[in-house]
């Protein structure tokens, strides 16, 4: 797993869709607040949504780089070398957003809301999840959250219920594929004994 890193550069092979789904598997089956499993994950590979999504998402990057995010947060980002292109959303043969469930409705009485609770946590369980089954696959991913995001409940097909979550591009790695020189906080710095 510390060899997982993020890729923006992908081949345009095509992932079996078994892999997909056994990774989505796994996923499912994360812990989640009081069992709601307030999850959906939604495989995207056909070219035009992949486009309109880019599109969409850069439309939104374009704005945040100017003027939503702060100097800090921009300053934060300049080492990653990434801006308003978002070229890993066509160049992935694959996307999975994963929307998350605030609630739904009740299956007895379609004008009532069964709240879900502890959903970011549940879903942020759930992707993690899901990250570490793709590598563990062989495949390169990325986590995109572009902000806002409400664009993708539309060019999903999502129901009123369902709001996006994060967005992640999934495929094998370009050949030329390169990564940014980063290190990881030593273990003495994130763990603590009591």
């Amino acid at each position: 797993m510390v060899r997982r890193r993020t890729v923006r550069q992908f081949s345009p092979e095509a992932v079996p869709d078994e892999v997909l789904d056994h990774a989505i598997r796994a996923a499912a089956s994360a812990p989640s607040g009081a069992h709601q499993q307030p999850w959906t994950f939604v495989i995207v590979s056909d070219a035009e949504r992949k486009r309109r999504i880019r599109d969409a998402a850069e439309e939104e990057e374009r704005v945040s780089y100017a003027g939503r995010m702060s100097d800090e947060w921009r300053a934060a980002l300049e080492p990653l070398g990434t801006d308003a292109i978002k070229t890993h959303l066509t160049d992935a043969p694959h996307l999975i957003v994963v929307f998350a469930q605030p609630w739904r409705p009740d299956p007895a009485d379609a004008t009532r809301k069964v709240k879900h609770y502890y959903v970011d946590e549940s879903v942020g369980i759930a992707v993690g999840m899901l990250l570490s089954c793709l590598h563990l696959a062989g495949l390169a991913t990325l986590t995109h959250t572009p902000s806002p995001m409400a664009f993708l409940r539309e060019l999903c097909g999502r129901p009123a219920h369902e709001r996006a979550y994060v967005v992640i591009p999934v495929g094998y790695p370009a050949p030329d594929a390169v990564v940014p020189d980063l290190s990881r906080k030593p273990l003495d710095q994130v763990r603590v004994r009591r």
